[in-house]
């Protein structure tokens, strides 16, 4: 078997260590004569499972007591949704940041439930290019939370600042933050946020779970007319289990939640990793005529990182060569073009260096 290098932005590569160990225990967990995926969600063994992965995480981001983590379905997008319906119920305004596609969504999808909605800054004039500045955001008399997306997975846009508002009587407003892309690749101070989520097909585990951290004061301002499904007071009382939750999702997250603490050293270390990752394949970018990144300097994704060729004819050229030498999934969104490498943490430093290698070939080659 020969596994290639997976670049996808999502669902992402995961830890051959997590795969190795899921497939080894797949038809028979730790000698229980089952699946996990055969597992009743209530039973002993289960409860297990998703408490170690809860455990982990709190360890890997330093999460609080005074935040429930849950475990969802939905996907991030469901959270467009589930934010306003449990954070507006005692009226006010949803404030954005909207820096690409995904925050663009974001407010789409609250103004559709008719919320009010203020964008209190955006990066729609320079292209999407760079983050506005943080003394740039204006924030509404009415704000009762203000929602960014740390890192534009399309666009390959970070933010370098964790923005810290209050509004002009000098109320604190709730940061709630999109961390999908780039949640896990590095130590965060989870105290600065009052919301946190991310969709897991990036760097969490499979497609089919989402992870929200929400701070206790937040919790019990939905509506009672809200789905049940939606609350996220219900959700937390009832342990992420209102219903029956992606079990097998949630138990791979909890491997790679193992894999980053005992394999990796934690996110100090994830970050060192990353940070090399990127600086290598932006380095190549840079020292080269051929190929060229728009993102400003200061907001360069770790994790998505687009660039297109001088000659755009080459496109198709550039992504049938490096599919075939291995490189997988590097066709940018279909929104920008060009191309994205997606360097996620199950995505080897090795990979990156192979790819950099690959790009100076073609580049000597069709340049």
């Amino acid at each position: 078997m020969t596994r290639h290098y997976n670049f996808c932005a999502g669902p992402a590569a995961l830890p051959v260590a997590v795969l190795e160990r899921a497939r080894n225990e797949l038809l028979d967990f730790q000698g229980r004569g089952l699946s996990v995926m055969e597992m009743s969600h209530r039973s002993d063994d289960f409860v297990a499972i998703a408490d170690r992965a809860e455990a982990d995480l709190r360890h890997l981001l330093g999460i609080p007591s005074n935040y429930k983590v849950l475990f969802l379905q939905g996907g991030a997008s469901m959270q467009f949704a589930m934010l306003p319906m449990n954070l507006l119920g005692q009226g006010g305004s949803a404030n954005f940041i909207q820096t690409g596609i995904w925050g663009k969504k974001a407010i789409s999808e609250a103004r559709r439930l008719g919320f009010n909605c203020h964008v209190a800054a955006s990066s729609e004039a320079n292209g999407h290019t760079a983050v506005p500045d943080e003394d740039a955001l204006a924030i509404s008399s009415d704000a009762a939370y203000l929602h960014y997306t740390s890192n534009e997975t399309i666009g390959g846009l970070e933010f370098d600042y964790t923005p810290m508002v209050q509004r002009a009587d000098g109320a604190d407003v709730p940061l709630v933050c999109d961390m999908s892309s780039n949640i896990l690749s590095g130590p965060i101070d989870v105290t600065q946020f009052g919301v946190i989520y991310a969709g897991a097909q990036k760097n969490i585990g499979p497609a089919g779970l989402t992870l929200v951290a929400v701070r206790d004061d937040l919790l019990g301002k939905a509506p009672s007319s809200i789905p049940s499904l939606f609350d996220y007071q219900m959700l937390a009382d009832a342990g992420s289990m209102v219903n029956t939750p992606p079990t097998f999702a949630w138990y791979l997250a909890g491997l790679v939640f193992q894999w980053l603490k005992d394999d990796i050293g934690g996110l100090e270390a994830m970050d060192e990793i990353n940070q090399r990752k990127a600086q290598k394949l932006y380095a190549a970018i840079d020292a080269s005529d051929f190929y060229t990144n728009p993102i400003a300097s200061r907001n360069r994704s770790r994790m998505n990182v687009p660039f297109v060729l001088a000659d755009a004819s080459l496109d198709s050229v550039f992504l049938q060569e490096a599919d075939e030498a291995g490189f997988l999934n590097l066709k940018g969104h279909r929104s920008v073009g060009g191309m994205r490498a997606s360097l996620y943490n199950a995505v080897p430093e090795e990979a990156v260096d192979e790819l950099t290698a690959f790009m100076a070939d073609f580049e000597q080659r069709r340049g």
